[in-house]
């Protein structure tokens, strides 16, 4: 099982799933309307590591963090 989590505006609690991949996680979250919108604007991080690609292997325990964009001023 991994845990996403979703950060800030996305106001989702954090859930537990199985996935052996990011790409395996992405699929499953675009299933939700709601979270789907988010999944194309946020940076997305595996126990707190930035990453780029949705070839990322995950292992069981593992924390997936959606973070959407923020605006500073």
């Amino acid at each position: 099982m991994v845990k996403v989590e979703f950060l800030g505006p996305i106001g989702k609690k954090p859930i537990e799933i199985e996935a052996k991949t990011l790409k395996e996680v992405a699929e499953i979250l675009n299933k939700d309307e709601e979270t789907k919108k988010w999944l194309a604007e946020c940076a997305v991080a595996v126990n707190d590591k930035l990453v780029s690609s949705l070839d990322v292997e995950l292992r069981d325990g593992d924390r997936v963090s959606l973070l959407p964009p923020v605006c500073g001023g």
